[in-house]
């Protein structure tokens, strides 16, 4: 199979390198500069420095070239939400592609799929998603994914391009829930890393993971999702790891807030994009619009925007007024 993987970044380079096993892989470069480094090097020297590439891994900086390239096979798109548009505009017209972001478009509150519907409704499209860490995947750690597809042969096709045994690969057809699932544990973890950071102790993050995924099961239920996808891997699993892992940029820019540095610090520090920080607005304008209360994403915004203090959006969490736990 030809597969292009368009985004350089960390997972798209990782993703790109467990391709490579078995399929002839072109990962695509938006840098000029940045391609001939990897192509020389044969190794991601800034996201990924540790980790050589397998021989069926080519690099370039030609969007031509890797559209190319696997014209008749399967795209990833590896760039940042913020890029996901304009990524599959440039996307062959009945393209089969997967995109590894997660979140929703700013601005328009857009989840991948609903994107995808707009810039390519020709094309067969999905997510690939779930608990993973680039840096493992590339060490070949075991990791578990999920490739969510309305299209069944689409979601296979995915199967095939990078199920092995160090990478074990679900299918499932619930695109919404597995994309709510990716797009709101970024938020969420961010609130445990700042619960980490003021040192609450590990019954406050227990209480965040559990609440945080109850505030995650009622957006995507109502947003048209399952909700046993929120008891899987895209769901409960993704939010476990980014919320407790230690390679967790979303963990991290908790933990810097709550040592009282400011957001652009903060990121400046980070050095990689956390996309937490950019979907906690739209997490909260699109449950606004659905009348889904969540009060741990709502504390979230609030803090990222600067009208709290961190130990004030924990204040505010713990005052709220007691109900069911499965109300709302």
């Amino acid at each position: 199979m030809r597969i292009s993987v368009l985004g350089a970044g960390a997972w798209g380079t990782a993703l790109a390198m467990a391709a490579a096993r078995r399929h002839d892989v072109l990962l695509w470069a938006r840098d000029a500069g940045q391609a001939q480094a990897l192509q020389r090097e044969r190794v991601n020297t800034r996201y990924l420095p540790d980790h050589p590439w397998p021989d069926g891994l080519q690099a370039t900086a030609s969007l031509a070239q890797a559209l190319a390239h696997a014209r008749d096979g399967l795209f990833l798109l590896g760039t940042p939400m913020a890029a996901l548009r304009t990524t599959l505009r440039a996307l062959p017209e009945r393209a089969s592609a997967f995109w590894l972001c997660k979140g929703f478009e700013a601005g328009t509150g857009l989840l991948g799929h609903e994107i995808g519907a707009q810039e390519r409704p020709q094309a067969r499209l999905g997510v690939l998603s779930g608990p993973s860490f680039a840096q493992e995947v590339a060490q070949g750690r075991p990791t578990a994914l999920v490739a969510a597809a309305a299209d069944t042969d689409l979601a296979e096709l995915a199967v095939q391009a990078l199920h092995h045994d160090q990478l074990r690969l679900y299918t499932s057809n619930d695109v919404a829930g597995v994309e709510v699932g990716g797009a709101v544990k970024n938020v969420l973890a961010i609130a445990t890393g700042v619960a980490d950071g003021l040192d609450l102790g590990l019954n406050a993050r227990a209480a965040l993971i559990t609440r945080g995924l109850a505030e995650m099961s009622r957006l995507g239920l109502a947003m048209g999702a399952r909700a046993e996808t929120f008891m899987g891997l895209t769901g409960m699993g993704d939010l476990v790891l980014t919320a407790t892992g230690d390679l967790s940029r979303n963990r991290r820019v908790g933990l810097m807030l709550a040592q009282g540095l400011a957001l652009p610090e903060v990121l400046a520090r980070l050095g990689h994009v956390a996309e937490g920080v950019y979907s906690a607005a739209t997490v909260a304008q699109r449950a606004r619009e659905l009348g889904v209360d969540m009060p741990i994403a709502s504390a979230v915004q609030a803090l990222l925007d600067g009208r709290l203090a961190p130990r004030e959006a924990v204040s505010r969490l713990m005052q709220r007024d007691a109900k069911p736990e499965w109300g709302v």
